[in-house]
């Protein structure tokens, strides 16, 4: 204030000044008032004085992102969401922070940092990048804050905005659509929800496009050069597809009526096939053996199980295609079903 009572002081000294060199005819307000009007609002004044006077304050607060720069973690509007809401999150509006942030510790880098006088070059450069790995962390924090708030995390986590994607979408997505979306979610943060969102509708058109110019390239092939002429194309051609599929279908229910809907299709037509119960067909077809084969296995095993009932030694000589698992499944089989007794197998 006393700065400012002595400029006003010299500037009225000014104007006595002036008034008395000019004359008494001419008061220091008439002097004053004349010289604004003449050399400030007049022709002098538009020539030298520009309209807008530009600001040369230098701004120290770092509002680039340097080190510990306000502008660093500029703060996002608080989210819209109830009380209850907030406290299920542990979030806190004013601050737009949470009760648990990413890398919950990453203040105490430089809680404990102070700055001495007597500390060395080393010191100084250690606590520098102490500060420089903490500013690290909270972008990071920012940085996931930004992608939360973009992709709206939060309302799907609430589950708040499954109507709003229903009125949004344009189209319905496929189960096909919802699993490239899966794959492609690590590119969520690299590129904004928008940017994400064109680049899936490009595919999709892609898509599309593909499958058009696949569509026009069998047209041409079957000599058709005119849309006019696609439309009888394509209904002749359903008109096929509809006589092929109620031919496999009376095919498939005829085959179902002749039989077991071909269950024994490998050995049906071998010779022996008559003479097996259904529980052999199964046992020849689940071992892959013929009926003429298994018969003959059949009909030694039980002659040798009648010969030594009756006391009479036999070298049983098994056909050379039969192995132990062979063997073992027919004797448990022939047990099973009473045709020789369990000391015999």
């Amino acid at each position: 204030m006393a700065e400012l009572g002595k400029k006003y002081c010299v500037y009225c000294l000014a104007e006595e000044d002036m008034a008395a060199h000019v004359g008494a005819s001419r008061t220091p307000q008439e002097v004053m008032e004349h010289y604004v009007s003449m050399y400030i609002h007049g022709n002098l004044g538009k020539a030298c004085i520009p309209d807008t006077i530009p600001n040369r304050v230098t701004d120290h607060t770092c509002p680039s992102g340097g080190p510990l720069s306000p502008s660093l973690t500029t703060p996002l509007p608080p989210l819209d969401i109830s009380v209850a809401e907030q406290q299920q999150l542990g979030y806190m509006p004013l601050r737009d922070d949470y009760e648990i942030e990413y890398d919950q510790d990453a203040e105490t880098l430089i809680s404990g940092l102070s700055v001495n006088y007597d500390d060395d070059d080393v010191e100084i450069e250690l606590k520098r990048a102490h500060v420089d790995m903490y500013v690290r962390k909270l972008k990071e924090r920012q940085r996931r804050k930004n992608i939360a708030r973009d992709y709206n995390l939060v309302p799907a986590f609430l589950g708040k905005d499954k109507k709003e994607k229903e009125k949004t979408l344009k189209r319905k997505i496929t189960k096909e659509e919802k699993e490239l979306r899966l794959k492609l979610r690590p590119l969520y943060q690299f590129m904004s929800c928008k940017e994400f969102d064109d680049l899936f509708e490009n595919m999709h058109k892609e898509k599309m496009l593909r499958a058009k110019i696949r569509e026009l390239q069998r047209y041409r092939r079957n000599g058709i050069t005119k849309m006019e002429e696609s439309a009888e194309y394509e209904a002749a051609r359903h008109k096929r597809e509809r006589r092929k599929e109620n031919k496999n279908l009376a095919s498939s229910k005829r085959g179902k009526e002749d039989g077991k809907d071909s269950e024994f299709a490998a050995i049906e037509n071998l010779p022996g096939f008559e003479l097996l119960s259904d529980r052999e067909k199964v046992l020849c077809s689940s071992l892959n053996l013929s009926p003429a084969r298994y018969v003959t296995v059949k009909t030694i095993i039980i002659k040798d199980h009648l010969q030594k009932r009756q006391g009479i030694p036999s070298k049983s000589r098994l056909p050379s295609y039969l192995d132990k698992v062979l063997k073992k499944r027919i004797l448990n089989f022939l047990t099973e079903s009473g045709w020789i007794s369990r000391d015999a197998s």
